[in-house]
């Protein structure tokens, strides 16, 4: 990479990571359906401008139902799925199981593409997982907390969002290759507001949020998901996917150091120790760390 992108990979990293911040302010002020409609709301007003301006309206067009079902399972859904998580467990803690999204990619891609992983692959898989299966027995608790969301649920909301993620990737390799990554970003955003419009209507609070909840929520649009999409598609085409995917790795310490500054969040050994095994084992199934190979010599 070159500083520049190295640049942008650490920014990205930081909008995502202050994602998961900015939910755990809003969220329980604005409830989880009415806080994603902002969202995505906010991010189809500042790119389908730019999307209109490259001239890329017509693949739009061309391809909306995909890209519709799209904006269903790689924003609408997991943004809500999140949101609900953020109204019992920690941003850092939220970050952790969103590191989790290439797991399901190549299990999700293994099951549906037959895109069968090799031993390196299969053994990140075995690791990822149980890394996952470890934080969330610990954090099994049924009993709904302030905000009338269980740890367990809140954990659950988690893992479904990251297997949408994974989900989404997988569709959108089968059905949208070559599709202008502008087209998509756009698109997918208009679609989930058309989707989350009447429900979030219907659960708009009933008392104004507060200005701190208006400006997160206006953080989550503008910054950490038009802007953010914009830089990782930059990425991507100067770094490649595998470079541009690297800042899975890096969203949960942005997120744990924002959530320890803001809010006072703290890091449990349990949830590091979570952490680098879930790490460990996404970098295995993704194929950026490979097990050291036992050299022979000659006799």
């Amino acid at each position: 990479m070159r500083p520049r992108d190295l640049a942008e990979l650490l920014l990205l990293a930081a909008l995502w990571g202050g994602s998961f911040l900015a939910m755990r302010v809003a969220a329980p002020d604005f409830g989880p359906l009415a806080l994603v409609f902002v969202r995505v709301a906010g991010a189809s007003a500042v790119l389908l401008p730019l999307l209109r301006r490259r001239g890329e309206w017509p693949a739009l067009r061309t391809h909306w139902r995909p890209i519709a079902l799209v904006g269903l399972t790689n924003s609408a859904l997991p943004f809500l799925c999140f949101t609900v998580a953020a109204l019992a467990i920690n941003a850092g803690l939220s970050s952790i199981f969103n590191a989790t999204t290439p797991l399901w990619a190549a299990l999700v891609g293994w099951v549906w593409l037959r895109d069968r992983p090799g031993r390196d692959r299969l053994l990140g898989l075995a690791i990822g997982f149980a890394g996952v299966v470890w934080l969330a027995m610990g954090k099994a608790s049924l009993k709904p907390g302030e905000h009338g969301v269980s740890p367990a649920l809140a954990v659950a909301a988690c893992i479904a969002a990251a297997m949408l993620y994974g989900f989404s990737a997988n569709f959108a390799k089968r059905q949208l290759t070559g599709v202008p990554p502008m087209a998509l970003a756009a698109g997918s955003q208009l679609s989930a507001t058309a989707v989350l419009a009447l429900p979030a209507a219907w659960a708009w609070p009933p008392q104004a949020p507060p200005a701190a909840s208006w400006w997160a929520a206006a953080l989550l649009a503008v910054a950490c998901t038009a802007l953010a999409y914009v830089l990782y598609f930059r990425l991507i085409a100067h770094t490649g996917p595998a470079s541009a995917s690297s800042v899975t790795f890096l969203i949960p310490a942005f997120a744990i150091g924002w959530g320890w500054m803001f809010l006072g969040e703290r890091l449990s050994p349990e949830m590091l120790a979570g952490c680098a095994v879930i790490l460990l084992g996404t970098a295995l199934a993704t194929g950026l760390q490979r097990r050291p190979r036992a050299r022979h010599r000659p006799v």
